[in-house]
């Protein structure tokens, strides 16, 4: 099987606006990828795009080898939840899901599976206006499991989740990427999906800023080693002779990049070189996002 999703030069324009520009990626079997830029960046429209819901400008969408609206029964191979607000507040949640259950050729039996997968047995005959958001994040996906799908497409999943439910949202998509299938998450923090996605597609206005795999952006969190010292200027040399480079940083202290804490001490230590601080620092990845967005070309 190839791809799951090509997009190819995708561009969609909204008057002078640019929402997309020529933006090209691909998602593979059994991938959790993270769709990941600010606000406004375009994330939204490149989904909306790939399901057949808004034209590109240029470029296309292939989902399973095809346009979305080319699929034979679509909502029985994609899920997608784009919007958690899309309920009829009088209905309950189980007879939200046997209305689209029927409109896809679902049977009723398939509306209380999904509705033990995400958990929300015990509220199926509430209400949805009485739902907390998290709740109806919940009945979303529900709906969206209801074909049984290869492929699941969410736009911000972990939007009213408390802190068990993101874990929980964590493990159900392990779970179902391991079976095969491939998940695309829409987020505009890195860290709500960190610890959730093999592979990163990060966007800035419209346009790529990384495609990589997360241990390959995981990778560039290198730590530098902060030092202060009673001789600066000595110490500067001989990190220099041990072919070690650093920068100035605040209050007379240096950052050293590429060595550890230890190396550092060492160092110091045969230059004859008190030490007033010595302390390793790192990035986080979420520095590096909002770092890779804001550099992103206007």
């Amino acid at each position: 099987m190839g791809a799951v999703v090509v997009a190819e030069s995708l561009t969609k324009h909204f008057g002078s606006l640019v929402a997309v520009d020529d933006l090209s990626f691909q998602l593979e079997p059994g991938t959790i990828t993270g769709f990941l830029g600010p606000n406004g960046a375009g994330k939204t429209t490149t989904l909306r795009m790939m399901l057949g819901l808004a034209t590109p400008t240029s470029g296309r969408a292939l989902v399973f080898e095809q346009p979305y609206a080319q699929l034979d029964s679509p909502a029985l191979r994609v899920g997608a939840v784009l919007e958690a607000t899309d309920f009829h507040p009088g209905r309950s949640g189980r007879d939200h899901l046997r209305t689209l259950s029927r409109a896809v050729g679902v049977p009723d039996s398939r509306v209380d599976e999904v509705l033990a997968l995400v958990e929300l047995q015990d509220a199926a005959r509430r209400r949805v206006k009485g739902y907390s958001l998290g709740m109806r994040q919940r009945l979303g996906l529900a709906a969206a499991l209801l074909g049984e799908p290869e492929l699941l497409v969410l736009d911000e999943p972990a939007n009213g989740l408390d802190p068990e439910g993101v874990r929980w949202l964590r493990e159900f998509l392990r779970t179902f990427a391991s079976q095969g299938r491939t998940v695309l998450i829409s987020s505009h923090v890195l860290a709500e999906v960190a610890q959730t996605v093999d592979q990163v597609l990060i966007i800035s206005r419209g346009q790529l800023v990384v495609e990589s795999s997360l241990e390959q952006l995981t990778a560039r969190v290198s730590g530098s080693v902060r030092v202060r010292a009673a001789d600066v200027a000595t110490l500067r040399q001989a990190l220099a002779d041990a072919e070690l480079s650093c920068t100035p940083a605040n209050d007379s202290a240096l950052l050293v990049h590429g060595a550890t804490s230890e190396r550092v001490g060492e160092i110091a230590f045969a230059a004859g070189v008190p030490l007033h601080e010595l302390v390793t620092e790192g990035t986080s990845l979420e520095e590096i996002f909002l770092e890779l967005t804001a550099q992103a070309p206007s």
